[in-house]
């Protein structure tokens, strides 16, 4: 064992742990993976400046004055950030990462980029700045999404703005400042095209579910606030969170990728890292080949060499047959695992080492049923009166010749001094994590102090500005005075001109409504009458001024407009159009008419529902046509003779009534798998071609020819076909009306007879 112990956790203040709890409650924010040295440090900061002595009078305090809420977030979250913080580093991405990244997703690929952490936007915006000039603005904008995520709304808020001030935009290049950025009065703006595609969200990456499928993950001088046991919940997060081959992006302060092994370094001075899949993969094996035994039944020297190997190997060895037996321990394993000779041939499951130092049975079970490599790290196994010593356990599949498993091979390796190295590796990792976090938040402060002295020196010139100022606007008041009476004479003037415009505006909307062709009622949120348009007039009898004001639902007319009620009620629930009605009513004058109702909320610009329109059509006419189209389709599939729809381009039949359903002995179903000429014995494809080349040529509008169908019970009979083409319908139809000739034929025949016999 190490003489090196790790640092024992000092024991939680309760004051502290409450007032944390109490942040979280009436905040929503999550404390509890901070480092707690880290954060009792900021809070006490804050605690100094308002005077409280300890935890629970600044508890009161907070209780007392939740506007102090704000202050304590903006110390404790540090929302310290710059465009293009850390120069050479943001160089690295641009110059080496950007670009592999835009060859590896190709030219029309979306790309989805995360920035935790964001705090005011710097760093998104310089993220769109990034790629906005390696794909230009137009691709950027139609293939790039950038997710930008903090914790404090307030940050939020500022970043959704985009609006800094000139000291914020001082490290941004400045050919890149006059491109990306708009100057309004004495800030700048970024792009709006460019901002539309930066969407900014509150996220915890502790407790939240991370965003996926992400290329370029930017979290930082983050992750070094965390506790380690945090970090560790965190970095599987960031490593789902990419796609496989993305980019991790970290601050110039954080080191914990250094030993992990999700991640590969891409550029280790910059903090640049790719995604390594964690997908465990085995493939099938080839096998040893062992020679033939020699006639006197002598091992085989391959045979000893390979049982001497696994003899002297360090790793113990046993393998487990599929019914669970156990059929191989080697020397190792005998020494190690306390498995005896007597053992092989033992079911596996009655053995200790089944279950000791971990639970192998169901492993086993799973390796066999997946086919994948299972590993067990640094499991702790006792062996007394030893020190226990610590195993990494490795279950696989081991293949024949055959290509399929035969056996189940579990590798046993001491591995304790590697797990106290990490320990003690973790240990100082942490460390120096912790002294580079307060080396980063020292640094931070200084920035601020730096920045807050560069504003009061900025302040200060500007009060000695305004202060000469003062004087010329004293004397330019008096002439304002005496504008301001002429500007209030404009305003007056304007205001009746608004007055004439409105009542113009109201006019010309009257007009609209009176000329529709149809019935135009607008209810408010009561259902009581808004509007009602001349035609609801002519219509129903009842002027304007009769029902305006009215109960919607009340009225008494030929329209039942009880039966709207319902409909008329879930739109003022849900604020969404309802299907359209269709009515019988009658009209002012009792004739009995067809109506289609359509109701929509009426929508004000707050999107707010503020009542509802019904659009009344009078479709008695439609209806009548609709009705007669119905009973003419009837007659037409009812009818004898044959009638067949039929593709214009391929003469597949897509619809025939029932008499050529009859005739032929075939159903619709069927008869969509045949042509028309696969029916016609003596009509070939190249004629039947030729036949209807007048018609889709234009020179014929009707085509006429007599042939013979072949039905399916009656064999072929003969037949006149009359084509035409109707060339408006979408996809063009081709129309055959066929009739069975065959009475025709016969009467001709006896006609024959009667002559032949005279």
């Amino acid at each position: 064992m190490s003489s090196k112990e790790p640092t024992k956790t000092e024991p939680p203040d309760p004051e502290f742990e409450a007032l944390i709890r109490y942040i979280q409650e009436n905040r929503g924010l999550d404390f509890r993976g901070y480092k707690r040295t880290s954060l009792q440090r900021r809070i006490r900061r804050r605690m100094e400046e308002v005077n409280c002595d300890d935890f629970a009078t600044y508890h009161g305090f907070l209780e007392a004055h939740p506007q102090e809420f704000v202050e304590l977030l903006n110390m404790v979250l540090i929302n310290v950030t710059s465009f293009f913080r850390d120069t050479e580093a943001w160089e690295v991405l641009k110059n080496d990462v950007v670009p592999r990244l835009l060859a590896e997703l190709g030219d029309h690929g979306p790309i989805r980029i995360w920035s935790a952490g964001c705090a005011s936007g710097e760093e998104p915006y310089s993220l769109a700045m990034l790629f906005a000039e390696a794909l230009g603005s137009e691709s950027f904008c139609s293939r790039v999404k950038i997710y930008a995520t903090d914790l404090d709304d307030a940050a939020l808020n500022i970043a959704r703005h985009a609006m800094y001030a000139p000291r914020d935009v001082e490290s941004v290049p400045q050919p890149l400042l006059e491109k990306y950025f708009e100057r309004t009065n004495n800030h700048y703006v970024f792009q709006r095209e460019l901002r539309k595609c930066v969407i900014f969200g509150r996220h915890n990456l502790v407790t939240d579910a991370p965003i996926s499928r992400i290329n370029l993950l930017v979290c930082r001088n983050l992750l070094i606030y965390l506790e380690s046991e945090t970090q560790n919940i965190v970095l599987p997060r960031l490593h789902y969170a990419l796609a496989n081959g993305g980019v991790l992006f970290l601050g110039k302060a954080e080191t914990q990728l250094a030993r992990s092994k999700m991640f590969e370094p891409v550029d280790l001075k910059s903090r640049i890292f790719r995604k390594v899949p964690q997908e465990w993969r085995r493939s099938l094996g080839g096998s040893l080949t062992i020679s033939p035994d020699l006639p006197n039944n002598r091992q085989s020297f391959q045979t000893r060499l390979l049982e001497s190997i696994v003899d002297n190997s360090p790793a113990a060895f046993l393998a487990v047959s599929g019914d669970g037996t156990l059929v191989f321990a080697n020397a190792m394993a005998r020494r190690l695992l306390d498995v005896a000779e007597v053992d092989i041939g033992r079911p596996f499951q009655d053995m200790a080492i089944s279950y000791r130092p971990a639970e192998l049975r169901s492993r086993i079970e799973e390796v066999q049923t997946t086919g994948r490599t299972l590993r067990l790290e640094h499991q702790e196994y006792a062996r007394p009166p030893a020190e226990p010593i610590r195993l990494t356990i490795e279950v696989s599949l081991l293949y024949g010749a055959d290509g399929k498993p035969f056996v189940t091979l579990l590798s046993f390796t001491d591995t304790t001094r590697v797990h106290m190295l990490q320990k003690e590796l973790e240990a100082a990792q942490e460390s120096l994590e912790t002294t580079i976090e307060e080396l980063q938040s020292s640094n931070e402060e200084l920035e601020t102090t730096n920045e807050e002295l560069q504003s009061t020196n900025e302040e200060l010139e500007t009060t000695n500005e305004e202060l000469q100022s003062t004087n010329e606007e004293l004397e330019t008041m008096n002439e304002e005075l005496r504008s301001a009476n002429e500007e209030l004479e404009v305003a007056n003037e304007e205001l009746r001109r608004q007055g004439e415009e409105s009542g113009e505006y109201r006019r010309y909307s009257e007009s609209i409504l009176r000329s529709m062709d149809v019935g135009i009622i607008v209810l408010d949120q009561d259902l009581r009458v808004r509007s009602w348009n001349r035609w609801s007039e002519n219509m129903w009898g009842l002027r304007s001024e009769e029902v305006v004001g009215e109960e919607f639902l009340d009225l008494d007319i030929g329209l039942p407009v009880q039966r709207l009620r319902a409909d008329l009620e879930r739109i003022l629930e849900k604020e969404i159009p309802q299907q359209p009605v269709v009515l019988d009513a009658l009209d002012r004058r009792g004739r009995p008419v067809t109506c289609r109702v359509r109701l929509s909320p009426l929508l004000y610009e707050s999107r707010e529902t503020r009542g509802a329109v019904l659009i009344i059509e009078d479709i008695t006419e439609q209806s009548r046509a609709e009705t007669f189209a119905g009973y003419l389709g009837r007659v037409i599939g009812e009818s004898l003779n044959e009638v067949y729809f039929l593709d214009a381009t391929t003469f597949r039949f897509q619809l025939v009534n029932r008499g050529a359903e009859t005739k032929l002995g075939y159903s619709l179903e069927q008869l969509k798998q045949f042509t028309v000429f696969d029916l016609m014995p003596e009509v070939t494809a190249e004629r039947f071609h030729a036949l209807v080349e007048p018609l889709l040529s234009g020179e014929k509008q009707e085509v006429v020819f007599e042939s013979r169908m072949e039905g399916r019970m009656r064999g072929t009979y003969p037949v006149e076909v009359c084509l035409q083409l109707f060339n408006t319908e979408q996809p063009p139809i081709l129309l055959a009306i066929v009739h069975d000739t065959t009475e025709r034929q016969r009467v001709g025949a006896d006609g024959d007879e009667a002559k032949a016999v005279g």
